[in-house]
């Protein structure tokens, strides 16, 4: 019998304390290429395709099956990833919600238009139009901060559409994922048309490589991103999502009652660990002493601590290294002149007190670089137009938003800032699963919602017939 704490074992460990939950078979080089080696095979063969009713079918018996588990799976979500369970509760029930959505939108994705013809005199006696068709094979690199929803995203598209998909969950979150896929078996699917691929960094790039994938879907931080963009073959076709720095401008008419609950609930969710997560404010000077008051009063009264306890509002960090880096991003800003207004320390192994600086450094990390931590750095203004090209000058750009009752100023923000989406009156987090979300520059490529994601997962395909 094989020894568990052999090198072919992930660890999965408890971000709040590093206790061990659980340990996972690794896929060695070989059977990762197996597994596309079957995904491609499956893709070829049209006798084993699934009908449009089947997989429609199969989806919705799926969130059925996951609406019968959804306590576990907050709990796992909990468990393995550090949302707290009031969070994690709440992602369940987008995955329920999403899984029905790919199922009710098959209909609109594969409806195909009709093509004029007879308009010129070559066109006589002809009938044309279009339908749609499974691109290929997927392959779906996924992150570990919403460790359920994420495959939801990434994997129920493809089954939609009818694409065989093999899916690499983060090793830090694989549970909630294995979980999924097992449920997508129960519920009629045959198992080579998803296949769970965890492994580690060489077998995941030597999978990206392959001439047998036809589409590459990867969440998770720029840098991996763009490389393994780099690493696709040609013809390969790929959503990239990545993070951002999140702009936010709380103008001198903003109501501060409804803004300083949503910049906290923005900034401080899951511990900040969110790609459009609040991080940049920038507070008109004539509301700053008000605003700076109620957001630290806010803020203070976070209570930070284990994922899985009912009272926690934020919990650990997905690793004590991720503390260190914060932790050191913080002291850095503070020492090119940054103010404390809150926080600024850490509390445990994994956890960090939920932190406002004010004015740090354009040359900070803080100001530059993503933080992905419980950090919101309050920048002042005067001038709108002023902030708004500083809020541009980033090669991050993604969802950013405004506090305003003016509508002048909410349209100068709309039509200035270079970003996917300006949310009026809410923090820059805001989603919902049918909506498109999609980075701009280094923030991404292409667009994702579940709906956009089958969209992209399918080809046109024409018909002329000549009568």
């Amino acid at each position: 019998m094989k020894n568990l704490n052999e090198p072919d074992f992930l660890k999965v460990l408890s971000p709040y304390d590093q206790n061990l939950i659980a340990k996972v078979s690794l896929c060695n080089l070989e059977q990762a290429e197996a597994m596309i080696e079957k995904a491609f095979l499956l893709f070829k063969d049209r006798g084993k395709k699934l009908e449009h009713s089947e997989r429609i079918a199969i989806l919705r018996r799926l969130a059925q099956m996951v609406s019968d588990d959804e306590e576990e799976f907050a709990q796992l979500i909990s468990q393995e990833g550090g949302k707290p369970l009031v969070d994690a509760r709440v992602e369940v029930t987008r995955a329920i919600e999403g899984i029905l959505y790919a199922a009710n939108e098959v209909a609109i994705v594969f409806q195909g238009d009709g093509v004029s013809m007879g308009l010129t005199s070559s066109s006589h006696d002809r009938r044309a139009y279009t339908f749609n068709e499974p691109i290929g094979v997927v392959l779906a690199v996924s992150a570990f901060n919403h460790p359920l929803n994420l495959i939801v995203h990434q994997v129920i598209p493809a089954i939609a559409v009818g694409c065989p998909v093999i899916v690499k969950p983060s090793e830090l979150t694989p549970l909630n994922c294995i979980r999924l896929v097992e449920l997508l078996y129960k519920a009629g699917l045959p198992r080579d048309w998803c296949q769970v691929c965890i492994c580690d960094r060489i077998v995941a790039e030597s999978l990206v490589k392959s001439s047998k994938i036809h589409f590459f879907s990867f969440i998770g931080s720029a840098k991996v991103g763009w490389y393994l963009r780099s690493q696709l073959a040609p013809g390969v076709r790929y959503a990239l999502e990545h993070g951002g720095l999140a702009p936010v401008f709380v103008e001198p008419d903003a109501d501060l009652s409804k803004t300083i609950p949503a910049l906290l609930k923005g900034g401080f969710y899951h511990a900040g660990q969110v790609c459009v997560s609040v991080q940049r404010v920038f507070t008109h000077v004539s509301v700053l002493e008000d605003f700076l008051h109620q957001i630290k009063s806010g803020a203070e009264k976070l209570i930070v601590g284990p994922a899985t306890d009912e009272k926690t509002e934020i919990g650990p960090l997905i690793e004590p290294k991720v503390v260190d880096r914060i932790e050191s991003w913080v002291q850095e800003a503070l020492g090119m002149g940054a103010e404390l207004i809150s926080g600024g320390r850490r509390l445990g192994e994994s956890t960090y007190s939920p932190t406002i600086l004010l004015n740090p450094h354009k040359n900070s990390k803080v100001s530059n670089l993503e933080v992905f931590g419980p950090v919101i750095c309050v920048h002042t203004y005067s001038n709108l137009e002023e902030a708004i090209c500083l809020a541009n000058g980033l090669d991050y750009s993604f969802q950013a938003s405004v506090f305003t009752e003016s509508i002048r100023a909410a349209n100068q923000c709309i039509e200035g800032l270079d970003a996917s989406a300006v949310i009026v009156n809410d923090h820059p987090a805001f989603r919902v699963d049918w909506m498109p979300f999609a980075g701009r520059k280094k923030s991404g490529s292409g667009v994702g919602g579940i709906g956009y994601t089958m969209r992209d997962l399918v080809q046109h395909k024409m018909v002329v017939w000549n009568l």
